[in-house]
């Protein structure tokens, strides 16, 4: 079976998240899309909370959030306790915050990163393990107040 990838976007991350889409459908994946559909100014929230709900209520492993900075998606969906959303902008981010924080939602700012390096970010994320041990204890700890 294809992993399901969940991915929301806003206007200013449209045009990237389309180029994303076509990027992981041909690597056979299959894509939850939460919206945008187009360019026209819309609130963030709007689509990056539906696509937090999933992932924190286990319909999808990962999901990848894109708006011009990707800062406000990144904290819309990082509400959710469940929730590990990583701001990268370079392959290098994307592979530690995979490696040493199991982080499960990718959020790409799209206004200061072009379409080949937002790719090489979305694969070296996709591509890269939790290596788990001493990280593991550590993940365990960001959500722990709220267990409380």
């Amino acid at each position: 079976m294809k992993e399901i990838i969940a991915i929301a976007c806003d206007h200013a991350g449209f045009g990237l998240k389309k180029e994303v889409v076509y990027h992981l459908k041909e690597h056979g994946f299959e894509v939850q899309d939460y919206g945008t559909d187009g360019e026209q100014s819309v609130d963030y929230p709007d689509y990056a909370h539906p696509l937090g709900k999933a992932i924190e209520g286990g319909e999808y492993k990962r999901g990848i959030v894109i708006c011009g900075s990707g800062n406000g998606v990144q904290m819309t969906v990082n509400k959710y306790p469940h929730v590990r959303c990583a701001l990268c902008w370079n392959e290098e981010l994307a592979e530690l915050a995979r490696r040493h924080n199991d982080a499960n939602v990718l959020s790409l700012p799209a206004r200061f990163i072009d379409k080949e390096l937002a790719l090489m970010i979305v694969d070296r994320f996709l591509s890269t393990p939790f290596d788990g041990g001493r990280h593991q204890r550590r993940v365990e700890k960001i959500s722990e107040l709220l267990a409380r």
